[in-house]
């Protein structure tokens, strides 16, 4: 399946902008007001999302951050984890040493208790010793009904890593590298999933990103050969996070198009009509944490494939 019913979301503690991750994400900024406020709103943020999943009978796991260790990105938990409909779960590496806090097995723990089994695990995060990064489904776009992979290659997502991930989880990797325009200068794009959201029978994407028209020309191919119906969005609209979007079954497995009320607003009618052809939106005002984190709805959401567990 493409979409499931199930997620996991960290509510935020101490949210605010990440100094560590701001040096190649370009899409954070700072916000003048004290940190309490900062998070105090990303949390109100959080709180009404997950009200506007649930509403719509999407299974939603909220696990609250802790205090300590300090991890202000804690509310993007696809980055360190992924969760796979054969029981196993990844573990992923980060570029910035306080996300690789964010990784806690009392998670693990909390998923099983929630009814889900996870028979293994495989452990990518020893490749941070060598400088090595692969930032899960941030850096990872999955087909997953094709089992295709597609991954824009950056500081975060490094090429031997991502062909390593496909070999394990048995994907078919499509490599290109995503740009975006930075002081008039071209700069990799930090995360696939902030350029493309591929749902279960259209992908939402910016193929100008793709400078190398060659690479772009794969891309494409790829995800129409796939049956995929190509939804185009401008440079302009990503940077209002309208390519960070996930597809997630509500109540009798009905599909929504998940994205923040930022996204849903730089949509023109043409792409909203080309949208609800295969599901309904839902959106929600992510303003805090998008200006500050630099991630949106998509980000916020660790899909949770995992078998139930028999009684």
């Amino acid at each position: 399946m493409q979409a499931t019913n199930s997620i996991l979301m960290i509510r935020p503690v101490s949210f605010r902008m990440n100094e560590q991750t701001a040096v190649n994400n370009y899409f954070q900024e700072d916000l003048n007001i004290i940190q309490t406020e900062i998070n105090s709103k990303a949390q109100d943020e959080f709180d009404t999302f997950v009200d506007v999943l649930k509403a719509k009978g999407i299974d939603v796991m909220v696990v609250d951050d802790t205090k300590n260790p300090d991890t202000p990105d804690s509310v993007f938990p696809n980055n360190w984890i992924s969760f796979h409909e054969d029981g196993t779960v990844g573990l992923f590496p980060m570029f910035a040493e306080n996300r690789r806090d964010e990784r806690r097995e009392d998670i693990l723990e909390i998923v099983e208790e929630h009814g889900f089994e996870i028979t293994n695990v495989v452990d990518y995060t020893s490749a941070e010793e060598e400088g090595f990064f692969l930032e899960g489904t941030g850096s990872i776009a999955l087909d997953r009904t094709n089992k295709k992979a597609y991954c824009a290659l950056s500081e975060r997502a490094d090429e031997e890593l991502f062909i390593e991930f496909c070999e394990d989880f048995d994907y078919f990797p499509v490599l290109f590298t995503a740009n975006q325009s930075v002081d008039g200068k071209r700069m990799p794009i930090y995360h696939t999933n902030v350029m493309m959201c591929i749902g279960e029978n259209f992908a939402v994407i910016c193929p100008d990103t793709i400078d190398n028209k060659k690479e772009r020309k794969i891309v494409l191919d790829h995800l129409s050969h796939d049956g995929k119906e190509i939804i185009r969005i401008s440079e302009s609209q990503m940077h209002q996070f309208a390519g960070n979007m996930l597809q997630v079954l509500g109540k009798n497995n009905k599909p929504y198009l998940v994205m923040s009320s930022s996204a849903y607003n730089s949509l023109d009618p043409g792409q909203v009509k080309s949208i609800t052809k295969h599901c309904e939106i839902l959106h929600s005002s992510l303003e805090t944490i998008e200006t500050c984190g630099g991630g949106s709805a998509r980000c916020m959401m660790a899909e949770v494939f995992l078998p139930k567990r028999l009684n």
